[in-house]
């Protein structure tokens, strides 16, 4: 039992007592994990100088253990000078050091010899620093003081939004919740009994709007902006006269068909790349062909020799964006702020080059269009090895960053290697995220960059600082030790001003995601992302309080004191296994410290391959928690090592998309991915440079834009439907916020709001057609309700507006196209989704495209008809045939039938205004629109409202009174 609150020693179970000066003893001040006096003395004794649970070496006294754990906090010292280079060294070595008779790798060898030469590097580095500090002067040490101080500084900062916008968002926010409660109180407690089923189905959606209105609202209770200063960052990393400490990076570019992308746009993205702003010889980019083409390999062989000379162009002249294409065509005075006479000329010059480049590469794509019968031969002639893309073996090929390629002015580029991943029949292969974790294995065997960014295809670097701006949240000591990602907002080229189909998704980027970082981070979208390669792996943070088990007597005094919930039996198992997994790695700091049985039962071979596969070098990567590859790494060994990784049958009985990589289990992986971290008590940050980062494309025509919001809503319900939904994963651990729960929760619930939107649509025309309606005759207690509404809505999105900083008209677009996806694409998601789940079906919706015009922003206006299009199209037609229908009932019926008929109407526009740029998608260019839209309407409103006066189809053919009336009114 526990008295008096001090905690029982987990070693003995005896309370752990109190030290000198009377308050509860403490063995490790850096985890305050539970050991008495008496077992710490016995540990020390048998040579175990560190802590059980977090290694942290056990100091003599409070003070020294006080100091050691500022110091820990501060990981930017000396002694950590060479920790994120990337150290690859071409030495030869012999297999048969790493493996015994049987081929097995012998774990205690390797990890020894690895950290005996980690030590005697380190040895080395801290005598020179000595050396160093010794030779310089006093004088140039004082004045090297301040630049340190200046270092030391954070690298970036909180800005709050101002009280004077966020406090009255708050309260506007609260009397609308309460008006609501008051709202459905009148509601419920006042039916239409002469339309009962219209009033049941109207309140039914209204209380699950509301319900979507919490989930969608509450996480931006909090919104925050941040700043960064690349200048400390600059300061503390890249000191002169001193190696880069900047770590290195990983870029991650995926693409499976060149046909539907473009080898010209995944060509700019590399190239873009290659001239980031950051030290060569820490930028290495990964290109994931998933289709296996020869078009792409070829197309990157060219790209990488156009690279020689753009990337130097760049650098010299610090040309944004660095993509050539989007450069080149951009509309702007290029010799402002440029004082370099050469200028001009060079760039005419690359400009040719470029012109040059792309006809070399669209060749290739005219070469392609037919495949031969024979297929695909290489230079060499022989057979290119992915001419079948469901079957071919794993391909890989370093085209620069290796010796003997330089730019034209003889500087080092960075890294570029083409990936291909082995496919067979009868392996699931899953698609993007399956490609992304195959990256991963091969980044780490080849680089092991400790941080991972991944894009899109078609999303250049816009800004070349971009990385800059993910390490000074990533390499602060302070803020980067639970940061799994890093989130850039996603901008898009190509787009029509007025966003017809809010393509841009202003209000998601710049209004939720701003909340989401006031609480844990926003979520990840699936590109533009900064990941910590640690998180990746599945690991949790390292300053992350161990769970405390249900087998401890701690957790049971708890327990019998304040009952809880049990958790799932699965969670805990989970818990328990990821627990081994981290205490395993986190005791190799102080594997010294252990004779030989210990340390054989620390590195269980067997234990590591059951989660990262059969692959003693990229085991070995994984124990470097700040990245490099060991220092005797042969490359063509690597290149064998890299080849297994990504063989079809690598995953197979490993952690592998389910608890490490990108997870399985939904076509929107990305949502899934960083749910998953966020659930092991990770968090994540926004960052929002003022030069946009990235820039990417996006479908601008109704079709196109309908069928990519239908892939995110099926993603969202398979979520749903799965074991990881956010209502009822990851309660075990309570690391996961409950407003963060709210924001997950809206997004795989949020393809279900298109049922009630779609009978709430219909609705309106059903009133007018049936002269019956939803609403009874308002009192003034029901007037004073629905204005306080109507009017606590208008001002929540007023004051939203302005402390985001968006437009009205991006908020108006975003709540048009709500509307517009929400009575297609979503409800074709929630089946589609209940069908591949449950059933087994995979639905496909086919789409036929029609000729477009030419001219700028001609794809805006290709039709594609598609079935998702027919639930709008039918409720705008009923919409309209409803609203001439009422007038006409109104001018039948006389003076009095116009004050209803109003309310009734009033909805029908509603709705119609909402569908309004769907009607223009469907009627073609926008200068057509009108006059085909007035002629059709007139003529429809004129004779249907003849035929509505001569056969009203509502009334009774038996009642003869009105009959009587309908008679007098048509002067009979």
């Amino acid at each position: 039992m526990m008295e008096s609150g001090v905690p029982l020693c987990n070693i003995c179970g005896e309370q752990v007592g109190l030290s000198n000066n009377g308050e509860v003893f403490v063995a490790c001040h850096e985890c305050n994990y539970p050991v008495c006096k008496t077992c710490l003395d016995y540990e020390i004794k048998e040579g175990r100088n560190a802590c059980l649970r977090c290694a942290t070496p056990y100091d003599e006294n409070e003070q020294e253990s006080t100091n050691h754990a500022i110091v820990a906090s501060h990981p930017d010292t000396a002694q950590d000078a060479g920790v994120h280079a990337r150290t690859v060294s071409f030495v030869s070595t012999v297999d048969s050091e790493y493996h015994d008779d049987t081929g097995n790798p012998i774990w205690k060898n390797r990890v020894e010899s690895w950290k005996e030469k980690k030590n005697k590097k380190k040895k080395n580095q801290s005598k020179a620093v000595v050396q160093e500090a010794a030779e310089v002067p006093p004088e140039q040490q004082m004045e090297e003081k301040p630049q340190l101080a200046d270092a030391a500084e954070p690298l970036s900062r909180i800005i709050p939004v101002p009280k004077s916008q966020i406090t009255p968002y708050r309260i506007v926010i609260i009397v609308r919740l309460i008006v609501l409660c008051l709202f459905f109180h009148y509601r419920v407690t006042h039916p239409v009994e002469s339309a009962y089923p219209l009033w049941f189905i109207s309140v039914f959606c209204e209380i699950w709007f509301a319900f979507s209105w919490v989930l969608d609202q509450f996480p931006k209770w909090s919104p925050i902006n941040r700043e960064t200063y690349l200048d400390r960052l600059s300061a503390r990393y890249e000191r002169e006269g001193e190696p880069c400490q900047l770590a290195p990076v990983d870029f991650f570019v995926s693409t499976v068909d060149p046909m539907k992308e473009p080898p010209l746009i995944t060509a700019n993205t590399v190239l873009s790349i290659l001239a980031v702003d950051y030290p060569v010889e820490k930028v290495s980019c990964y290109v994931s062909d998933d289709g296996g083409s020869m078009l792409t390999f070829e197309s990157l062989a060219e790209t990488s020799e156009f690279a020689r000379k753009w990337v130097p162009f760049c650098k010299k002249f610090a040309i944004e964006p660095r993509a050539p294409e989007f450069y080149f065509t951009q509309k702007f005075d290029y010799l402002k702020d440029k004082v370099q006479p050469s200028f001009v000329k060079e760039r005419r010059a690359m400009k040719r080059e470029y012109e040059e480049y792309k006809v070399r590469v669209n060749a290739l794509v005219a070469k392609a269009q037919k495949t031969p019968e024979d297929g695909w031969t290489m230079a060499d002639g022989t057979p290119w090895p992915g001419n079948n893309p469901r079957d071919h073996p794993g391909m890989i090929q370093v085209f620069l960053g290796h010796s003997g390629v330089h730019d034209i002015e003889g500087n080092e580029l960075p890294r570029l290697v083409y990936v291909s991943r082995e496919k067979r029949p009868g392996y699931q292969h899953h698609k993007k995220a399956g490609a992304e974790n195959a990256l991963i294995r091969v980044s780490a065997v080849l680089t092991n960059a400790p941080y991972i960014l991944n894009l899109d295809c078609d999303h250049y670097v816009n800004n070349s600082k971009a990385i800059r701006e993910a390490m000074c949240f990533l390499m602060d000591p302070q803020v980067g030790r639970d940061v799994c990602y890093v989130q850039f907002p996603q901008r898009f080229d190509g787009i029509d001003k007025s966003d017809r189909y809010a393509n841009r998704n202003i209000v998601f980027f710049d209004v939720n995601m701003k909340g989401l970082d006031g609480i844990q981070g926003p979520v990840y979208v699936g590109t533009g992302t900064v990941f910590n390669r640690q998180a990746l792996y599945g690991y949790s943070p390292s300053n992350l309080p161990t769970i405390h088990k249900s087998s401890s007597s701690f957790s049971c005094c708890c327990r019998r004191k304040k009952p809880a919930k049990e958790k799932d039996l699965t969670e805990v198992y989970r818990e328990a296994k990821r627990e081994d997994l981290n205490s395993a790695i986190f005791n190799l700091r102080e594997i010294e410290n252990y004779d030989d049985h210990e340390r054989s039962l620390l590195i269980s071979q067997m234990s590591f391959e059951k989660t990262f596969g059969m692959s003693s070098v990229f085991i070995e990567s994984t124990l470097m928690e700040n990245g490099g590859v060991p220092d005797s790494a042969n490359p063509s060994t690597l290149i064998r090592e890299a080849i297994h990784v990504i063989g079809c049958g690598y995953e197979e009985k490993t952690a592998w998309g389910k608890e490490i990589g990108w997870i399985y289990g939904s076509v929107t992986e990305d949502i899934l991915t960083g749910f998953k971290m966020q659930c092991r008590g990770w968090r994540s940050i926004y960052c929002m440079p003022l030069r946009p980062a990235f820039k990417g494309s996006a479908p601008i025509n109704l079709s196109d834009r309908l069928h990519q919001v239908l892939r995110w809503a099926l993603g969202s319900v398979e979520i749903f439907l799965s074991r990881h939904c956010p209502l009822w994963y990851g309660f075990g651990g309570g690391r996961l916020k409950w407003l963060q729960r709210l924001a997950y929760t809206n997004t795989i619930v949020y393809p279900f709001t298109s049922l009630p939107l779609i009978a709430y649509c219909i609705l309106p025309a059903v009133c007018l057609l049936t002269g019956k309606f939803i609403i009874p005759t308002l009192s003034n207690v029901a007037s004073i309700l629905f204005l306080g509404l109507f009017l606590s809505i208008i001002v929540t999105s007023v004051l939203e507006l302005r402390w985001s900083g968006i437009g009205i008209e991006d908020w108006w677009r975003n709540e048009q196209f709500w509307v517009i996806g929400g009575v297609s694409a979503h409800l074709f998601a929630v089946f589609q989704g209940f069908l591949k789940m449950l059933a087994g079906i995979d639905t496909n919706f086919t789409v036929t495209a029609k000729a477009a015009d030419d001219g700028e922003f001609a794809d805006l206006y290709l039709f594609k008809w598609t079935t998702v299009l027919i639930p709008p199209t039918t409720i705008l037609i009923v919409n309209l045939v409803g609203v001439v229908a009422g007038f006409s009932d109104a001018l039948n019926k006389g003076y009095e039938a116009w004050g209803p008929l109003f309310g009734k109407v009033f909805f029908s526009f509603w709705v119609i205004l909402h569908l309004y740029p769907f009607l223009k998608g469907l009627m073609g260019r926008q200068n057509r629109t009108p006059t085909i839209v007035v002629l059709w309407s007139v003529l429809l409103a004129s004779v249907f409202s003849l035929v509505w006066v001569k056969i009203n189809p509502f009334v009774s053919k038996d009642d003869p009174s009105a009959m009587v009336q309908n008679c007098i009114d048509m002067d009979c």
